[in-house]
């Protein structure tokens, strides 16, 4: 597979990117729902930025598995501004400003702010995503629906908290939503078993799909039974269905021009689209991530590609949009090949809604729950953690740091939460790695490697004050990058008062010039000694920079 894709790869890849659209339609279809309703907004607005997140956004993007849609991470925001503007009409305006403020962004190439963020930092929240499934939609799994579909904050709406919703769905029970999720996720467990390594067509057919008929067709079952047990529409989809053509087309709405240029409307705009924008990078990396073939997406590219998404969106009455972990999770684990599989997602989004809502309002929120438990679970699989507790502390702190504040608050505040956590692992391993000192007696090697910022001085000071009285030392700098010049008077300044404590200098660099030394420093006697310890460090040294 190339790193961008010719009408062949696409030809090719359409069985795979086909079935795999109809699994994250599956997964795209209550949270756009879901979403919509905890945003104060119209339930067909979350539908349509749900298609113009899979048709736009997936036209113009050159990520490969990448989907966007109305995103969890914007509920708190779209759910105040809609209150503060009180009008729906006036909000969709603040969203085409935020398309245009993406685009502005795209082309001042701003995308580069996704490249630092740590990998244990993406890693602890692709893993935090998975575990948020998990606890979050178990409720909805045996019938407690409360909590809106796609909530991935800690304190819900409801006046419950993650924890305390999981706890409270034992004591609400809907028997048929259960025994409908728990045979559901116990068929996605033992049908992803049954077909691996297999070939054909039964490798192609997505178990999300026989899952959703397995819940229809429990719930068609107890319906005509007349047992009175059969699911209440409240435990089912709820897609607005129209009579007629003119019924559906009135579910579009227009923004409301006149408010353009109101303070609030213009506050709304920048902070969704700063807000977005960061959602959306982040994303993007762990989606790098996890792509089998490793590619790599334009991050600035993708700015302009959601913000014209954004603009389309609030053009026709849409909720704001963003690359979403879930469901282009779910979309990489149903084995997609090309960006092809998220158009056609946002395809089938449109014409499944258009044409067939009474048959998609019959599907169950517990076999849709069990699909997103599954997703969960490849998220976040106990292999993942020993995996990064072998990597060591360094990494495996700031991983479930990351983890925990996502946990306990929301995406975008655990985020900021493990970046902190993570620079700091960062700092701490670039002081180790940038100062080698290594002795022999009486004999001292001083190394200076890569980068030698002034946050080093400190180290640097101290190592070379503990060197004794009649000792001989070799400064090393030709393996250095950079050197700060608050350094270089460090060891200047040694330098010139070693002779004090009898104390033999010998100074290595490329030149005065590169490195900033002054040509009153001079250096001394070389040491056979010494000379012999650099050598016998040599491999010692090697590796460490390398790990570096």
């Amino acid at each position: 597979m190339s790193n961008r894709p010719g009408i062949k790869d696409y030809v090719k890849s359409l069985p795979n990117d086909f079935m795999s659209s109809i699994v994250v339609f599956l997964v795209a279809l209550p949270l756009c729902l879901g979403i919509a309703l905890a945003s104060n907004a119209p339930l067909f607005s979350g539908l349509i930025a749900g298609v113009v997140g899979g048709i736009v956004v997936g036209f113009v993007s050159k990520s490969h598995l990448s989907v966007s849609g109305p995103a969890a991470g914007l509920t708190a925001i779209v759910s105040a501004a809609v209150i503060s503007l009180q009008s729906w009409d006036i909000f969709i305006a603040a969203v085409v400003i935020c398309g245009v403020i993406q685009l502005i962004l795209g082309f001042l190439k701003a995308g580069i702010i996704g490249d630092y963020v740590p990998n244990s930092v993406i890693k602890g929240m692709l893993a935090a995503i998975g575990l948020i499934l998990i606890l979050k939609q178990f409720p909805h799994l045996i019938g407690y629906d409360s909590d809106f579909e796609g909530d991935e904050t800690f304190l819900q709406a409801n006046s419950e908290n993650t924890f305390s919703g999981l706890f409270r769905a034992f004591g609400h029970i809907t028997p048929v939503a259960a025994l409908i999720g728990i045979s559901c996720l116990v068929f996605h467990f033992i049908w992803e078993k049954l077909v691996a390594g297999r070939k054909g067509f039964i490798k192609l057919l997505p178990a999300p799909l026989l899952i959703v008929v397995i819940g229809v067709g429990i719930n068609y079952y107890f319906a005509q039974s007349n047992s009175g047990y059969a699911l209440e529409k409240d435990h089912l989809v709820s897609i607005p269905a129209a009579n007629s053509a003119a019924e559906f087309f009135s579910f579009f709405t227009t923004p409301d021009w006149s408010k353009i240029l109101n303070p609030e409307v213009l506050k709304v705009g920048v902070t969704l689209a700063l807000v977005a924008s960061l959602e959306s990078l982040l994303s993007i990396e762990a989606v790098d991530d996890l792509d089998p073939y490793q590619r790599v997406t334009p991050t600035s590219r993708e700015l302009k590609a959601q913000g014209l998404g954004n603009l389309v969106s609030g053009l026709i009455g849409g909720l704001p949009v963003t690359s979403v972990i879930v469901r282009s999770s779910a979309n990489v684990n149903a084995g997609a090949k090309t960006k092809m599989s998220t158009i056609y997602h946002g395809i089938l989004l449109l014409l499944c809604v258009s044409f067939i809502p009474v048959i998609l309002n019959k599907i169950p929120n517990a076999a849709l729950a069990a699909i997103l438990i599954y997703t969960g679970y490849k998220l976040a699989k106990p292999s993942l953690f020993k995996a990064f507790y072998k990597k060591g502390w360094d990494q495996f702190i700031p991983f479930i740091v990351t983890i925990s504040a996502i946990l306990f608050t929301d995406l975008l505040k655990g985020v900021m939460i493990g970046i902190g956590v993570g620079l700091f692992f960062v700092l701490r391993s670039n002081f180790k790695t940038s100062v080698f000192v290594v002795h022999d007696k009486m004999n001292y090697l001083f190394r200076l490697r890569k980068d030698v910022s002034f946050l080093n001085k400190a180290i640097i000071k101290n190592k070379l004050e503990k060197v004794p009285a009649e000792a001989f030392v070799i400064i090393d700098t030709t393996r250095a990058d950079f050197i700060d010049k608050d350094v270089v008077e460090t060891i200047e300044d040694f330098m010139l008062h070693a002779p004090l404590k009898n104390i033999r200098v010998e100074l290595k660099r490329s030149s005065y010039k590169e490195q900033g030394f002054s040509k009153r420093i001079t250096t001394r006697d070389k040491n056979p000694v010494t000379t012999s310890l650099v050598r016998t460090h040599e491999k010692e040294i090697v590796p460490v920079a390398i790990q570096a």
